[in-house]
């Protein structure tokens, strides 16, 4: 039997929402690394002297929870930066007046399926007539294996893992239908799979975006019973015969320029 090259995570810095940095750090950087973040880059083509507002400079759901990765990001000289719901985006006083000339998420909102058109509604906000949305995220068959794999272990113990589940993953179609009904033209939009390492293993993985959200409230030893049972039904498809994990990422990119500006009051 292939040994399980998941090397040891982090010391724990959780705040009190479950979230950690150091965590996320080693066992999720590739989200920023410049390798998968290039794309988008580009996509987003930045100029000198332009505004640009990144929605979800962090990771995860946008709560006043998240203490360590505002501070992370405030050491990583960002200039402005605060926590909020960008589903119903609450603006900074001094920022109330500002308009962007790009709003900019990468891995960011997959996570925010509580109000989809809120999200849309809240970039508009920001952006000046004209402005454009360069955007990520995960998409139809996002993580496929380990979601199915979570979904059918929560089953099995009784729970409702549609509740549960924290991810949205839209189709290019789907997608594309909620920008254009939300005022935006789409000027590019694909779904581009991408085989991605795990250094920490899928445990890590698991570890750091699961054990906080689709198991949020249950038990340590239950919920570590459930991660060890969908890594090893995923161990088949993810783990080669060295001992290493890779997941299929697939993302939904896209470009949109927004030609209905939200009416500011």
């Amino acid at each position: 039997m292939s040994s399980d090259k998941s090397t040891t995570l982090p010391a724990d810095d959780a705040d009190k929402s479950g979230w950690s940095a150091a965590m996320y750090n080693h066992a999720a950087s590739f989200v920023y690394s410049q390798k998968f973040t290039s794309s988008v880059l580009d996509l987003l083509a930045a100029k000198s002297g332009e505004r640009i507002f990144d929605f979800g400079c962090g990771f995860g759901e946008l709560t006043s929870e998240l203490e360590t990765l505002i501070e992370k990001a405030k050491e990583n000289g960002l200039k402005h930066v605060f926590v909020g719901d960008i589903q119903a985006l609450d603006i900074p006083q001094d920022l109330e007046n500002v308009r962007f000339d790009a709003v900019f998420s990468n891995a960011a909102l997959h996570w925010c399926k509580q109000n989809l058109r809120g999200v849309l509604d809240s970039v508009k906000r920001v952006l000046r007539p004209g402005g454009r949305f360069a955007c990520e995220m995960g998409g139809h068959m996002n993580c496929i294996g380990e979601y199915g794999a979570l979904h059918h272990v929560l089953r099995t113990r009784g729970y409702d893992p549609i509740t549960r589940d924290p991810w949205y993953f839209p189709s290019v179609e789907e997608y594309n239908k909620l920008l254009v009904s939300a005022g935006f033209e789409v000027k590019q939009i694909t779904l581009t799979p991408r085989v991605t390492p795990l250094v920490a293993g899928l445990s890590g993985w698991l570890r750091t975006f699961v054990r906080h959200s689709f198991l949020r409230d249950i038990p340590d030893e239950e919920a570590d019973a459930i991660l060890a049972e969908a890594e090893d039904i995923c161990r088949i498809d993810c783990q080669d015969g060295h001992g290493a994990w890779q997941m299929m990422y697939v993302r939904l990119r896209f470009l949109a320029v927004c030609s209905v500006p939200l009416t500011h009051g």
